[in-house]
């Protein structure tokens, strides 16, 4: 059976001013039978690193089984493609920080938080993380991961419900979706499309709230 190959003579760079001139050129490749799909490269990257985040477990009391049970049948975490759990830093992309810290656990997390590789996320999950929890007042209770490292996430409870886990989760992954690829090298430099990038993001807000 012979291929039926899709031919374009050339690409009318003075004419392509506009979407619909590279709409109709798609639709001159659909006709001669060549799937297109059309989009920037930095949103296809996005939209696989936002479904394929494996996490570094770092469950240190009880909010470690809230993480054990959205891993589980019920919740099923793995329909988000964050059931890929790592106990390496060099391979894991984000630290759910589950459970309390102490101050002599503080340096630990500190050092593999350094040991992963940029792009690097941190949800700090459950009251003790946030903010200490009910031992805020203690002396040797931490009183928020985020005094030693950067928090993009907080998932708040104590312990949080699964269904909170994974709320939370999604938060991580809407900011994932709005990153630039190719615009900045390290995500702790200023971002020159920062405010593109929070318009972005509150348009899959409210596009995934509204459906």
């Amino acid at each position: 059976m012979a291929m039926k190959r899709a031919k374009i003579k050339s690409i009318p760079y003075e004419e392509f001013k506009d979407n619909e001139t590279y709409e109709e050129l798609v639709e001159q490749l659909n006709a001669g039978g060549a799937n297109v799909i059309v989009r920037k490269l930095d949103d296809l990257i996005d939209w696989g690193r936002s479904n394929s985040l494996w996490p570094l477990t770092f469950a240190t009391s009880c909010c470690g089984i809230e993480f054990m049970a959205v891993c589980a049948a019920r919740y099923d975490i793995a329909r988000f493609g964050f059931e890929v759990t790592r106990n390496s830093p060099r391979q894991a992309d984000v630290i759910l920080v589950c459970g309390t810290i102490t101050t002599k656990m503080a340096p630990v997390l500190r050092r593999l938080y350094d040991q992963m590789a940029d792009p690097k996320y941190v949800v700090a999950i459950g009251g003790c993380s946030i903010s200490g929890g009910p031992f805020t007042k203690s002396y040797h209770v931490l009183n928020g991961v985020d005094k030693i490292i950067p928090v993009d996430v907080y998932v708040p409870g104590c312990p949080p419900r699964p269904e909170s886990f994974l709320y939370g989760m999604m938060q991580l992954q809407r900011i994932v979706k709005v990153e630039n690829f190719f615009g900045t090298t390290n995500r702790k430099q200023k971002d020159p499309f920062k405010v593109t990038a929070e318009e972005k993001e509150e348009t899959i807000y409210n596009q995934e709230e509204e459906a």
